[in-house]
């Protein structure tokens, strides 16, 4: 770390499965610590949103990767995830369009294409960036890295009742079914599959409140942070 990031803000990574309960806890930690989220998943979704609006096969990786290279991304305050300019935060979270996701992120020209504008988004520090290969891929050198687990039943569960949330209603089984195909899908893929990196904090978030999951990040974080402008000064 170059002197004086310390004082900047550090990178924060945090992985996990579908579910676990990372987009909310890195929301609620980048807010306490006043530091900007970026959700990478919505990369992938917003590129999986555009093939399909498109009509772009999701097993065309050469086409899909041309098209994550045209693409205009961009992250604004409160989440909001704007494609070309226009707002696709809502859009984006639709169940056909997370498992899309899932298909065009195992494409090397997909992840090729969105790991230059990860790292931009992030190299200054200061962040809180989620994903599936944040600590392994994008920043293998973040200040702080975390791997997010929980039962599933217990991501299903939270899947349900953020759907239902948004209007949307699936039964409690195909839901659960589908988390275990995402799981498939992230942990099997030939380019940068779903672990946890060997120096990550592995925290299992089933029977934990979201406060005490962000309480238990924030104070490694604040405790990172500390040593690291101690050493900075020395």
């Amino acid at each position: 770390m170059k002197k004086g990031q310390a004082r900047k803000g550090l990178i924060v990574a945090i992985d996990g499965p579908a579910g676990s309960g990372k987009s909310t806890v890195t929301h609620l930690l980048s807010l306490k610590l006043g530091y900007t989220h970026i959700d990478t998943g919505a990369l992938y979704r917003a590129i999986a949103l555009r093939a399909i609006e498109l009509g772009i096969p999701l097993a065309d990786g050469a086409a899909l990767g041309e098209l994550a290279a045209s693409s205009k991304l961009e992250f604004r305050e409160r989440d909001q995830v704007l494609l070309d300019g226009r707002n696709v935060s809502a859009l984006i979270r639709a169940p056909e369009v997370s498992m899309a996701a899932s298909r065009i992120s195992a494409h090397p020209e997909v992840r090729l294409a969105l790991l230059g504008l990860q790292r931009r988004l992030g190299e200054k520090g200061g962040v809180v960036l989620e994903g599936r290969d944040i600590g392994t891929v994008v920043f293998p050198r973040a200040h702080v890295k975390f791997f997010l687990t929980a039962s599933v039943e217990s991501r299903a569960r939270r899947r349900v009742i953020e759907l239902e949330e948004k209007g949307t209603y699936l039964d409690f089984e195909e839901v659960k079914k589908q988390v275990v195909e995402r799981d498939r899908g992230d942990t099997e893929r030939k380019v940068a599959p779903l672990r946890r990196a060997d120096d990550a904090i592995e925290i299992d978030t089933t029977g934990m409140t979201v406060e005490e999951v962000v309480a238990r990040l924030e104070a490694e974080v604040v405790r990172r942070g500390k040593d690291f402008a101690s050493a900075s000064t020395t």
